[in-house]
C-alpha cells in the first residue's frame, strides 16, 4: 500500500472510531486523537512523497577545481648580475677576434664590453701586431665561471675564471698568410673582473691571461 492509501484508510477508520466513541460521551478527547493521527498520516504520506521526488532530482553539479598554477622561482639579484657578466665576458673575447682578423686597434666595437685598463690591454696587443704587420685567425673557446658576485643584495662587479683555450686561434703574417711564430697556444688559466656601469650595462673593466698549462680544471 502507498503512503497516500495509507493515509486515506487511516482516516476512514478515525471517523468510524469517532462515532463510536460519540456513543460512550468521549466525543471531543477522542476527536482531538483522531486529528493528531489523521495529521501524522498526511504528514507521513506527504513526507515520503517528497523524498521520493528529492530521490528522482537532478544531483547538483560539482564545479572542478581551477587548476594549480605551476610554482615559480625568482631570479636572485646575484643570479642576474652572474649572466650579464658572463655575456660580458664572452662578449669581450668576440669583439678582440673580430678585430683581430686585421688588427683593428682603433674600432669602436672594442668598448662595447670593455672598458678602463681591459680596453686599453686589447688596444695596446692589437696595436702591436698591426705594429709587426701581425693578423690573427680563428676563434678562441672560453668557458667562464663566476666566482664571487659583491653585494649579493645589489650586485655591481663579478669575478670570472676562465680556462680559455687557444688552440684555434693563430696569429699570422698578414703581408703573405703564413703562420707567426708566436709561441705555443693552448688552455690558459684567466681571471677577469666584470663591472657594473653607471648607465646599468656590465663591462669587462680588467683581465689577467696566465701561460699555457696553467688551467687546473
Amino acid at each position: 500500500m502507498n503512503p497516500l492509501q495509507w493515509s486515506v484508510t487511516a482516516v476512514r477508520l478515525a471517523h468510524t472510531d469517532l462515532r463510536s466513541s460519540m456513543k460512550r460521551g468521549t466525543v471531543m478527547t477522542h476527536y482531538r486523537s483522531t486529528l493528531a493521527l489523521t495529521g501524522l498520516a498526511a504528514a507521513a504520506g506527504l513526507g515520503l512523497i517528497a523524498c521520493s521526488s528529492d530521490d528522482s532530482a537532478t544531483q547538483p553539479s560539482v564545479t572542478p577545481a581551477p587548476p594549480i598554477a605551476p610554482s615559480t622561482t625568482a631570479v636572485s639579484p646575484a643570479d642576474i648580475a652572474k649572466q650579464k657578466a658572463t655575456d660580458a665576458y664572452l662578449g669581450m673575447w668576440s669583439d678582440m677576434a673580430e678585430a683581430a682578423t686585421t688588427s683593428d686597434w682603433q674600432t669602436p666595437k672594442l668598448a662595447q664590453n670593455a672598458t678602463g685598463e681591459a680596453l686599453q690591454t686589447i688596444s695596446r696587443s692589437l696595436y702591436a701586431d698591426h705594429y709587426n704587420g701581425l693578423v690573427t685567425k680563428g676563434q678562441p673557446v672560453n668557458h667562464p665561471k663566476p666566482a664571487s658576485v659583491e653585494p649579493l643584495d645589489n650586485p655591481t662587479s663579478v669575478t670570472l675564471t676562465d680556462c680559455g683555450d687557444s688552440t684555434n686561434w693563430l696569429k699570422y703574417r698578414a703581408d703573405n698568410g703564413q703562420p707567426a711564430n708566436d709561441g705555443p697556444s693552448g688552455r690558459r688559466q684567466i681571471e677577469a673582473l666584470v663591472k657594473k656601469a653607471v648607465d646599468g650595462s656590465w663591462k669587462v673593466t680588467t683581465f689577467a691571461v696566465h701561460e699555457v698549462g696553467s688551467c687546473t680544471g
